[in-house]
């Protein structure tokens, strides 16, 4: 641990929510709450406003709801808060190649390394900047932690939100950390806690008073020993740039128990394609395939297959993925399945690809046998049909029954309502842009406005209106370089002046002042 503050942590405040304040003007200052909207759904984030009333991550949604009814509960919006969060890693890049990212809105920088002098002042000035350039970049705010060891700046944060700074200087590391609860430590979770509790210890100071023999005694070598370092103030944790990823995996939660044996192959088959998805955007291979299955009862299992090699085929990894549930009973009801690769790594193994490229061509050799013993039948039934009479069917290269089939079919598909989730991103032939508000016995409402327009107006559709379509998250602040180079979007989107999309007044005009969010 060193002594001067020049280890930097950001935690940017209530991110999803407060990302989905500054996208919707009319949410501003009321509460929002982001997680999964199901019946099973969990918080992931809860703005300050919903956070008065006890709502906090990882609660059931459920409870959300019951605490905090008249909040804005919306679905996550991902693709919007990685844009955002790599405006914010880029913005730590610049003050030092060391930086290590947690998640999307949270990180530790190493400022010595990108050449800060180390003194209190300047480490300081430095983090004072990079807030003032996180709210011109994204229109958000930050909170940040300074401190000489990761454990010291990262309290530092928490301390600061929302929307603060503090500096933990040299020397008072003790006095700050004795009366903090033990669990303020990296590493105590619930079961730690108990274990500590039971000996009679329950804050930091207790922690350092109860000596690392006793800490040993009660939690082991390796993590009593650490546990009292820490306690000390002492973090020897240096911040690291590439944290190798040990495995990636997807899961879904249902609202209501698969029971069905097609369903829940189905579903692992689709889960196995996100998982591969994941694996391939990050450049990586794995060679072990692991599923999980969470039963009715909350009972989870996990079963896992490890290849000859690793690989990044969707293909294989299907293919084990469906290999492993079959072996699993899930008659009784299925809540959650996941699908993960571990043993990551930078390379893939040809000869992995063989048994799915020939289950390939299997498939297609029988597909091809089948089509020719369907071909072989309509001709003996046109020839039978002949016979009796039938010869004036009209001519012509398919029946028109198998024609009737699969247009039925397409027309039903094409005409399946669209689900239209709170929180999504939405465009209206007339009316522009906007966001949905909510849904239900075939009627969609929308709430028409930009991130940079005053509240907009509501208004409702059938779900199937052809005028509004799915769309992309807007920017968080005004492009106004892309205005001025079109005159044409400068005066507004589908003939409308700049902001109107269904608001109660104009937006504000090229070279007025823009408020991100209060």
């Amino acid at each position: 641990m060193r002594g001067a503050p020049t280890i930097l942590h950001l935690d940017m405040d209530a991110f999803y929510a407060s990302a989905e304040q500054a996208a919707k003007p009319s949410l501003r200052g009321k509460p929002v709450i982001v997680g999964g909207l199901g019946p099973r759904g969990v918080v992931a984030t809860a703005s300050y406003e919903a956070r008065v009333f006890g709502v906090h991550s990882a609660m059931a949604m459920a409870q959300a709801r019951r605490l905090c009814p008249n909040a804005a509960f919306l679905i996550p919006r991902f693709a919007l808060y990685r844009k955002v969060s790599d405006a914010v890693m880029a913005l730590l890049h610049t003050l030092s190649p060391l930086v290590e990212p947690l998640s999307l809105d949270e990180a530790f920088v190493d400022l010595e390394a990108g050449g800060t002098e180390p003194t209190v002042e300047a480490a300081r000035a430095v983090a004072e900047r990079l807030r003032a350039d996180i709210k011109a970049v994204t229109g958000l705010t930050g909170s940040v932690g300074l401190a000489g060891s990761k454990m010291l700046a990262k309290i530092g944060s928490e301390q600061a939100k929302p929307d603060g700074l503090v500096v933990i200087e040299p020397g008072t590391e003790r006095d700050l950390l004795g009366p903090m609860s033990v669990r303020t430590l990296p590493g105590v979770g619930p079961a730690t806690a108990e274990t500590l509790r039971r000996a009679g210890i329950h804050t930091v100071a207790e922690t350092r008073e109860a000596g690392e023999a006793e800490l040993v005694r009660q939690l082991g070598r390796a993590h009593g020993a650490s546990l009292f370092l820490m306690a000390e103030g002492r973090d020897e944790r240096p911040v690291v740039a590439e944290r190798d990823a040990k495995s990636i995996s997807v899961e879904d939660t249902f609202d209501v128990d698969l029971t069905d044996r097609t369903r829940v192959q189905l579903e692992i088959a689709r889960l196995a394609d996100r998982c591969v998805g994941r694996l391939r955007e990050a450049g990586r291979s794995g060679r072990t395939v692991v599923i999980k299955v969470r039963r009715y009862d909350f009972s989870t299992l996990t079963r896992s297959e490890t290849l000859r090699g690793p690989t990044d085929d969707p293909a294989v990894v299907r293919e084990a993925a469906a290999r492993l549930i079959d072996g699993v009973d899930t008659t009784a009801g299925v809540r959650l399945l996941g699908v993960g690769v571990s043993g990551l790594a930078d390379y893939t193994q040809e000869d992995l690809f063989a048994q799915a490229a020939q289950a390939a061509q299997a498939a297609q050799a029988a597909q091809v046998a089948q089509a020719a013993q369907t071909a072989e039948t309509v001709q003996a039934a046109e020839a039978a049909h002949e016979a009796v009479g039938g010869a004036g069917r009209p001519p012509g290269p398919e029946r028109p029954e198998s024609l009737g089939e699969g247009a039925g079919e397409a027309s039903e598909d094409a005409e399946k309502p669209r689900r239209w989730l709170p929180g999504s991103d939405v465009r209206h032939a007339e009316y522009g842009a906007g966001w949905v508000q909510g849904s239900g016995v075939g009627r969609v409402t929308v709430r028409f406005e930009e991130p940079w327009s005053p509240p907009g107006r509501v208004r409702t559709f059938p779900v199937d209106d052809p005028a509004l379509q799915p769309a992309d998250p807007l920017p968080l602040l005004r492009p106004d370089a892309d205005a001025e180079a079109d005159p044409e979007e400068a005066e507004g989107r589908d003939g409308q002046a700049p902001g109107s999309g269904g608001g109660p007044g104009p937006g504000p005009g090229p070279g007025q002042p823009v408020t991100s969010r209060p």
